[in-house]
């Protein structure tokens, strides 16, 4: 009888969580509609989500679990669009090189600039909090 209610519990819990993905990816549909911006929904849905989040109108306690499982299941999701790529071949097969060159210049692309925002981010970050430090020093 616990277990049964303890299982019941989790299975809300999980279902709580899952409808405020739901509602946010559903407000981002919204505004994807409403706004004329060649934004896709999900990216609202997402900003959406962070904002609230960020804000604290949402704690991160009310998605975390179901995001995690989410998350978990991406992989599997892949799995179909892979297949449908082997079933394009013969219309990739005489521009490979050039899609293989582009995927891997992209890809360094996009390390370089996160690797150079990341570190900028820390820079300043450490700079704000030497300025702080000072400024206790300075007042003392």
């Amino acid at each position: 009888m616990i277990l049964k209610m303890k299982r019941r519990g989790l299975v809300l819990r999980y279902l709580r969580q899952f409808f405020w993905i739901i509602g946010f990816t559903l407000a981002g549909e919204v505004l994807h509609a409403a706004v004329p911006l060649p934004v896709p929904a999900a990216v609202w849905g997402l900003v959406l989500l962070f904002a609230a989040l960020e804000s604290g109108k949402l704690k991160l306690s009310s998605v975390q679990d179901c995001g995690q499982f989410l998350l978990g299941l991406m992989p599997v999701l892949f799995i179909a669009p892979s297949v449908d790529l082997m079933d394009s071949w013969p219309l990739l097969a005489s521009v490979w090189p050039a899609v293989l060159a582009i995927i891997v210049l992209s890809t360094v692309v996009v390390f370089a600039v996160s690797g150079l925002v990341t570190q900028g981010l820390l820079d300043a970050s450490s700079q704000i909090e030497n300025a702080a430090q000072a400024e206790e020093v300075s007042d003392e």
